[in-house]
């Protein structure tokens, strides 16, 4: 199945994945989880200080875990320059020698550099492993997502990782998946150790997945 969705990213036009980035930082930024943040902005008073370490419990801005897409991937660039603008705490991946994923701030594009793999980096203070865990929103890549809410990656384990620790610290973030409108599928293949998302944005509009414990309605990843 992979391979398969690979292909068809492959075959897609610059001009497709662009406006699919366009869109998709439209619709991420609709989302409740935003709103909410930028309500929350709107009402702080006049010089009361931000929490540092992000806001999962409401205090502070926004912080999003994000990342840069590479090749045919869904564009996430115009979504990562419209939060840093809107006041967004955004933190992106850099890639550890053992496949595990550390957090730097995103501080414009002037400021990320090549690394391993073709991907991007923030050249950035680098914040830990656990840094993700103040996260409010982490926006996941993905190659689909079935109707249960589960994603299917590239098969690196990275994300598996960052999924893992955040139900370890019993972390609130809200897990949103990438993708183009056709990867919102039936099934997809599932493993033991995979964790659900809450959401997927496409280009068409946001799809909700239910998960046990939260929103009381099943779910799997």
């Amino acid at each position: 199945m992979r391979r398969d969705l690979l292909e068809v990213r492959r075959a897609l036009p610059p001009d497709v994945v662009a406006a699919t980035g366009e869109a998709l930082a439209r619709r991420t930024r609709e989302m409740a989880e935003f709103r909410a943040a930028q309500s929350r902005e709107g009402t702080r008073r006049p010089g009361e200080p931000d929490e540092p370490g992000g806001s999962p419990g409401g205090a502070g801005p926004l912080t999003v875990a994000a990342y840069v897409s590479i090749g045919q991937e869904p564009s996430t660039r115009p979504l990562l320059d419209e939060l840093r603008a809107a006041g967004v705490r955004v933190l992106l991946p850099v890639l550890l020698p053992d496949n595990d994923l550390d957090w730097a701030p995103y501080e414009g594009a002037e400021r990320l550099v090549r690394a391993g793999w073709g991907l991007l980096e923030p050249a950035g203070e680098r914040l830990g492993l656990d840094a993700v865990t103040g996260a409010d929103v982490v926006l996941l890549p993905g190659l689909a997502v079935d109707r249960r809410g589960l994603r299917l990656g590239r098969g690196g384990g990275s994300y598996d990782r960052v999924l893992a620790r955040l139900e370890r610290a019993a972390a609130p973030a809200a897990l949103v998946v990438l993708l183009y409108d056709t990867e919102v599928l039936d099934e997809v293949p599932v493993e033991e150790h995979d964790r659900p998302v809450d959401a997927a944005v496409t280009p068409s509009g946001v799809h909700r997945f239910g998960k046990p414990g939260k929103r009381g309605k099943p779910g799997r990843p």
